[in-house]
């Protein structure tokens, strides 16, 4: 890794590396994001199933 960050360098690509470590972070935050929502959706799911049931037993 350090040589290829070595070669940027050399080369004046600093912008370009720059730009793939912003990139890179806002991707990994989105497949975060979404790995967070999927499991709230789950849970979300779950309560509104035990609602339901509660609802059937006592309604």
């Amino acid at each position: 890794m350090n040589a290829a960050v070595q070669g940027l360098v050399e080369r004046g690509d600093l912008s370009h590396l720059a730009l793939f470590i912003w990139a890179s972070g806002a991707s990994a935050s989105t497949a975060w994001l979404f790995r967070e929502l999927a499991t709230a959706n789950r849970r979300f799911d779950a309560f509104v199933r035990e609602l339901h049931r509660f609802n059937t037993r006592h309604g």
